[in-house]
Order: structure tokens, then C-alpha cells, then sequence
């Protein structure tokens, strides 16, 4: 364990084995950082926050603020990393609210750039990337390996898929499906992530079904409830059309984004 002589780690701190906290640093009393914690300089971790092993922190991070929320009084509600997280400079991470999930969760080996936000009760998933100055309102959950470009911002309450992609300056009011990719201000469905599912080993076979079971939900003629049913039978052995149907049919209470027409 290092610890800066002018950082500031209050009583009640549990500080994990290998943890390294910087020059002029606060760690707040009810704060948990997980075996080799890197905390560089001048990062804020407050709340009832625990942080997971390995994960880097840089400048001027806020962890564990509380929500911006004009309901909370105060309540202990607490905000959980994973590990292997790479925490870029400037990013604010809220704990939750009693009138939500009670915590927000980060998952584990995400990567958070320079100045992206995560609200109160917004749950992530792991290996998601959140560029500069990405946003997420309130509630929001966002799926494993999702990729959110600079400057988009995420409307409270929506849900965005795994593996999916959200474009530059995308303002997203609405769910985006599994391995999606959502493009323009505000954002529609633009097709498939598919250079996302190339990089993470996505078959041919798989990708040639995704964009079959993509075409026929998003056709014209029959009712969208018609036509997820006729891609559950032709595509719904496939594991990732099965992902999309499920995350259709799970209760949200954002309607799905649609490609424009």
C-alpha cells in the first residue's frame, strides 16, 4: 500500500492490499478501494462507494458523489465498481437514489474516457467503452460490450443493448436493440454494429443471421409483433437474434428504437 502524505483518507477507509493513492486525493469513510487500487491525483471518492481490484483512476474523478436528483435528502445509497476499470480524468460517477435501484453498478474492465458521466441508479455492464463526454441520464442500463462515441447522451431510463453502438453527439431517447448501431441527433437505428461484432470474434454465420433476423423486424407489411414471431422461428436458435428477442420482450418502459423511414 503507498499512500501520498498529502492525500486525505478518512477514518472508517478500507484501503485493499497493493492500493496506490496519490497526491492530494480524498477518500471519503465509507469508501472500499479493492486490492491494487490506483488512485493518481487529486481523485474525490465519496459515498458509500466500493471500487474493484485493479482499476486505475485518474485526475480529478469524482466517485460517489450524490445523484443529481432534486428528491434525495441524503440517504445512504451506495455505488459499486468493478475491477480492472480504467477511470479517465474528470468522470463523475453518482450513487444511487431510495427511489430508484438504491445503488448504481459499474461493471468490471469498462472504459470510461475523459469527462463521460454515469447518473444515479444507471447499472453497466462489463467491457463497455464510454468516450469523451458521453452521458447517461438516470436509470439507464447499459449491456456488456457496448461502445458509447464522444458527446452522446442517453435518456433517462433507456436501456442500451449488448455489443451495441451509439455514434458521436447521438442523442438516444429510446432502447437500443443487441449489437445495434444508432446514429444521428436524434439518434436512429442505422443497422448493425458490424465492425464490433468482426472485432469481437463474431462468426460469419452468426453476423449473416443477425442482419437476416435485422431486415425481417424491420420490414413493412406484417405487424412488428408478426414479424418478431416469424424471426423467432427462423433465426431464434441463433444465441445472438435469441439475445435481441429477449431484450424485446423484457418489460422497458422506453419504447425500441426504429430505423428512420
Amino acid at each position: 500500500m503507498s499512500i501520498h502524505p498529502t492525500a486525505i483518507i478518512d477514518v472508517g477507509a478500507e484501503i485493499g492490499d497493493g492500493a496506490r493513492i496519490g497526491p492530494y486525493c480524498h477518500v471519503g469513510p465509507n469508501v472500499k478501494l479493492g486490492p491494487g487500487v490506483i488512485l493518481h491525483s487529486h481523485v474525490a471518492v465519496t459515498g458509500a462507494t466500493t471500487i474493484g481490484a485493479r482499476t486505475a483512476v485518474h485526475p480529478f474523478a469524482v466517485l460517489g458523489g450524490p445523484p443529481q436528483h432534486l428528491g434525495y435528502r441524503g440517504e445512504e445509497t451506495k455505488l459499486i465498481i468493478g475491477e480492472g476499470n480504467v477511470i479517465r480524468e474528470h468522470v463523475t460517477m453518482n450513487v444511487g437514489t431510495v427511489a430508484g435501484r438504491g445503488e448504481t453498478r459499474i461493471g468490471s474492465n469498462g472504459f470510461f474516457m475523459a469527462a463521460s458521466h454515469v447518473a444515479h441508479d444507471c447499472i453497466i455492464g462489463d467491457n463497455v467503452i464510454m468516450a469523451n463526454n458521453a452521458t447517461l441520464g438516470g436509470h439507464v442500463v447499459i449491456d456488456e460490450g457496448a461502445f458509447l462515441g464522444g458527446l452522446c447522451a442517453i435518456h433517462q431510463h433507456c436501456r442500451v443493448g449488448a455489443f451495441a453502438f451509439i455514434g458521436g453527439c447521438a442523442a438516444v431517447p429510446t432502447d437500443v436493440i443487441p449489437y445495434g448501431s444508432a446514429i444521428g441527433n436524434h439518434a436512429n437505428l442505422a443497422g448493425l454494429n458490424v465492425v464490433g461484432l468482426k472485432r469481437r470474434g463474431v462468426t460469419r454465420a452468426a453476423i449473416h443471421d443477425l442482419r437476416g433476423a435485422y431486415k425481417l423486424l424491420f420490414s413493412e407489411g406484417a405487424t412488428f409483433q408478426e414479424r418478431l414471431a416469424q424471426v423467432e422461428a427462423d433465426f431464434g436458435a441463433r444465441p445472438e437474434v435469441s439475445r435481441i428477442i429477449a431484450f424485446i420482450k423484457s418489460d422497458a418502459p422506453r419504447p425500441l428504437m426504429t430505423p428512420a423511414r
